[in-house]
């Protein structure tokens, strides 16, 4: 069997994003392609580095070609991830170009742990990440990321540099005032002080930048949702009933002012005696599985209830940075694949189709 350019350029049109559902020529995905006899190269460029799919895009396009006539397909991964539309008219991030949400519907289920170690497992697949700490009551990211006792300077006099650690752009209140400080702020100054901390801070160019909210529906959420366009919410949740309960509320008031739900997070699933390696389920497990199916959302991953994510919070070094391949580790890195792939999904369903381009032959 022979197998030409536009042969190949036919068979990858008959190849679906599992996610995206749309072929990958259609979706700019596939770059350089060149065919020397039957050996076919390519450059497919991801939606995102911490695409979840993309054992299985490599094997769709491997078989796709070999149909076609191709005795050997090599493949070379790229990634460029996709902005969120109309994100180059927002006047608060104009380079960034998702902001992702991490809330939750009561306090205490492990928030910023989630979004902390979701911020350093995108940074470390491949992306730019940046992670703002919106609960402006209770910032807990200075601690979590390390960052506890430093200051963040300005170059212009007008904006601030973020600080930086595990490789993020990091910034939150409690970088700018003192720690024993209690701040009593009215609804309005707690807002306020989270658009300014997104305006006034130089974030760069980021394909990701994670808001931990504070807990509940209360003034930032509808804030947020009003002045930036964000590419959706990831809810954090444990499995028990009291939890799932606000939860599902937290969800709803995200309905009603159009942030897409992502998905939801079981956190503190499960714990693994770490003597005899029994499971306890200590709040339960399996209720945010049930939940997520219920509310028609994402299931976006369990998170075990480990004495390794507590002592890397409290050291300021995230278990995701500190121990990289353990087992907390890898719940973790799953979980923020799949974040990412369900903000290619919202942000690539929303946009306009555009012409083909980058796809064609080389000559």
């Amino acid at each position: 069997m022979s197998i030409d350019s536009q042969t190949a350029m036919a068979a990858l049109r008959k190849v679906n994003d599992p996610e995206l559902r749309r072929d990958l020529v259609s979706l700019n995905m596939v770059k350089d392609l060149a065919v020397e006899g039957s050996v076919v190269s390519l450059l497919v460029e991801l939606t995102t580095p911490a695409c979840p799919q993309q054992a299985a895009i490599g094997r769709d396009v491997e078989a796709a070609l070999r149909a076609a006539g191709a005795s050997e397909v090599r493949i070379r991964w790229g990634a460029q991830v996709r902005a969120a539309p109309g994100v180059d008219q927002s006047a608060l991030t104009p380079g960034v170009k998702n902001i992702v949400l991490v809330g939750a519907g009561k306090g205490g289920v492990g928030k910023s742990t989630v979004a902390v170690n979701l911020a350093v497992s995108l940074q470390r697949l491949g992306a730019q990440v940046g992670i703002l700490d919106a609960d402006i009551y209770g910032p807990s990211v200075p601690l979590l990321t390390g960052t506890m006792g430093q200051r963040p300077s300005s170059r212009d006099g007008h904006r601030l540099e973020p600080l930086a650690a595990h490789g993020l752009k990091v910034m939150s209140i409690g970088s700018l005032v003192d720690p024993d400080q209690a701040l009593i702020w009215r609804g309005p100054m707690v807002t306020s002080a989270v658009l300014q901390l997104l305006r006034d801070v130089n974030w760069g160019q980021l394909d990701y930048l994670v808001l931990d909210l504070p807990p509940g529906t209360g003034d930032v959420p509808l804030t947020l949702a009003q002045n930036v366009r964000a590419a959706g919410v990831v809810l954090v949740s444990t499995p028990q009933d009291v939890a799932l309960a606000d939860v599902i509320r937290a969800k709803l008031m995200f309905d009603k002012v159009s942030i897409p739900v992502l998905g939801l997070v079981e956190n503190m699933s499960s714990f693994v005696c770490p003597h005899c390696r029994a499971q306890t389920d200590i709040f339960d497990h399996g209720g945010a599985r049930k939940a997520a199916e219920k509310m028609g959302v994402r299931f976006l991953g369990e998170i075990p209830l480990d004495l390794k994510v507590r002592e890397g919070g409290d050291r300021g070094v995230p278990v995701v940075a500190g121990d990289p391949e353990g087992p907390q580790a890898r719940a973790f890195v799953e979980m923020s694949r799949n974040v990412a792939g369900a903000v290619s999904v919202e942000v690539i369903g929303k946009a306009p189709r555009l012409p083909v381009i980058g796809a064609q032959p080389r000559a």
